[in-house]
């Protein structure tokens, strides 16, 4: 294999999900067309890696900053979902069950892996909690054991705050991730949210 075809491959392998066979099969099939599939993908991500950033506000990804989201006067400021990741937000965005605001973590606490607190996106959510008036806080984290324990240490972060914190409910399976979910299933969760800590009734 040529070396920069190799380059390629090793690029293409370093993606989520993407193991060196697929990464192989994406290089070949973005190979045979060049003018047509490559060329439009290399000016795709140039453009993202210029203009897409993340918003400084709640961490979603967006050409401006603060981001679309954050900018709407229609969007609820007393309405705060706190998720994971962009593609939560996403998930989230694709369903009409959310008009207010968001906090994107950028990850989940793990002791495993070494991340702490510092590593997660929760410094200035106290005082933008404060200033937006917020009145309902919603965790939207994975029901896996990392997902759990980043609730409960945002639960006590907030707890000094008079506000409402709550967990999405029914729906929701555990170790599940939410950006896995059809909207169905995610717009019952939110729904069906209950007061953080609370156990789901038997």
């Amino acid at each position: 294999m040529p070396p920069t075809l190799e380059r390629l491959v090793l690029q293409l392998a370093k993606l989520p999900g993407v193991g060196t066979r697929t990464a192989r099969r994406y290089a070949l099939a973005l190979l045979a067309e060049p003018e047509t599939r490559m060329a439009p993908l290399a000016q795709a991500l140039q453009l993202a890696a210029s203009r897409i950033r993340a918003c400084s506000a709640c961490g979603n990804l967006d050409e401006q900053d603060p981001c679309s989201l954050c900018r709407d006067p229609k969007r609820d400021p007393s309405r705060l979902v706190v998720v994971e990741r962009v593609a939560d937000l996403w998930a989230l965005e694709r369903s009409p069950v959310h008009q207010g605001l968001y906090q994107v973590l950028g990850g989940t606490l793990s002791a495993l892996a070494g991340i702490g607190p510092e590593a997660l996106r929760l410094d200035g959510l106290v005082e933008r909690l404060q200033r937006l008036g917020t009145r309902e806080v919603i965790l939207a984290l994975s029901a896996t054991v990392e997902g759990q324990t980043t609730a409960l240490y945002v639960m006590d972060l907030l707890a000094p705050l008079d506000l409402r914190i709550t967990q999405l409910g029914q729906g929701l399976p555990m170790g599940g991730a939410l950006d896995y979910l059809d909207d169905g299933t995610l717009a019952a969760a939110f729904r069906a949210r209950r007061q953080a800590g609370e156990a789901d009734s038997a």
